[in-house]
């Protein structure tokens, strides 16, 4: 499956809830998937951009991204965790070039703030960054 795919999945699954701030709730169910473990929540995995903490931690497995996270707020780590969880198992070209259109697609812009959105595009660009060094390093 193409991460387009999977994002496409994602949002039908989303779009299932009622409400986009049912679908907020229901993000805390990703957390658990991608959950960066305390021990490993180190300053240089902090992802600047964000008014909460938001640790973010990328590896690559077999040719695969394998992405974890974790926030200090609740909201937040069930935001970046469904992020993580889109792109893990992405190839790191697929990554760089597939943009999450699952915000507007689940109605989630009109429940988040701007300063919530500008923190997510922050995790964005960590998560680009990220893959874009596993193609330079050939990862």
């Amino acid at each position: 499956m193409t991460l387009q795919e999977r994002q496409t999945e994602l949002i039908e699954d989303l779009n299932l809830i009622d409400t986009p701030h049912e679908r907020l709730g229901a993000l805390t169910s990703y957390v658990h998937r991608v959950l960066l473990p305390e021990a490993e929540r180190l300053d240089a995995l902090l992802v600047p951009g964000c008014v909460s903490r938001v640790w973010v931690h990328g590896a690559l497995v077999m040719g695969r991204a394998q992405f974890r996270c974790a926030a200090d707020s609740p909201m937040v780590a069930g935001l970046v965790a469904l992020l993580c969880h889109l792109y893990s198992q992405a190839l790191p070209t697929e990554i760089a070039m597939v943009e999450p259109d699952l915000w507007e697609k689940c109605g989630l812009v009109k429940v988040l703030s701007p300063t919530r959105l500008n923190g997510l595009a922050a995790v964005r660009q960590r998560l680009r960054a990220i893959a874009e060094t596993w193609q330079v390093s050939g990862g």
